[in-house]
């Protein structure tokens, strides 16, 4: 498991709602309204992102997945209450 940032700038309502209900079905927890974190396998990393691409289709928006390292997450600075949305 490696620790996964996902984030997302979207112009189409339908479809961020719809990328924030996959990044949740995999398990990560939103840290700001278009970020997304948690624990993700390489493979869970790549269906991820594959029905994140079905999702978007043809509609203007950018997407990142970043996989960061063990000790960088470790070492992540938090500030604010775990359960803000």
């Amino acid at each position: 498991m490696n620790p996964t940032l996902v984030m997302y700038d979207i112009e189409e309502d339908k479809a961020r709602t719809k990328i924030a209900n996959a990044c949740q079905d995999y398990g990560l927890d939103r840290a700001q309204f278009s970020a997304f974190i948690g624990m993700l396998s390489r493979n869970h990393q790549e269906e991820l992102m594959m029905r994140i691409e079905n999702i978007l289709g043809d509609k203007r928006g950018r997407i990142q997945l970043i996989s960061v390292g063990q000790h960088e997450w470790k070492n992540r600075i938090v500030i604010g209450q775990e359960d803000y949305e």
